[in-house]
C-alpha cells in the first residue's frame, strides 16, 4: 500500500489507513479515492498530492 502526501500541508493519505472521518475505508487506493476528496487539513485538491 502506498502513501500520498499533500503538498501544501504536509497531511498524509494512507491507503492502508483510508480516512474514516471522510468516509473512505481502510485498504482504498488513491485511484479510487473520489475526485472530489479535499485534503482534510487545509482542502486542497487531490491533484495537490504526491506519492510519497
Amino acid at each position: 500500500m502506498k502513501k500520498y502526501v499533500c503538498d501544501v500541508c504536509g497531511w498524509v493519505y494512507d491507503e492502508a489507513e483510508g480516512a474514516p472521518d471522510a468516509g473512505i475505508d481502510a485498504g482504498t487506493t488513491w485511484e479510487n479515492v473520489p475526485e472530489d476528496f479535499v485534503c482534510p487539513l487545509c482542502g486542497v485538491g487531490k491533484d495537490n498530492f504526491s506519492e510519497e
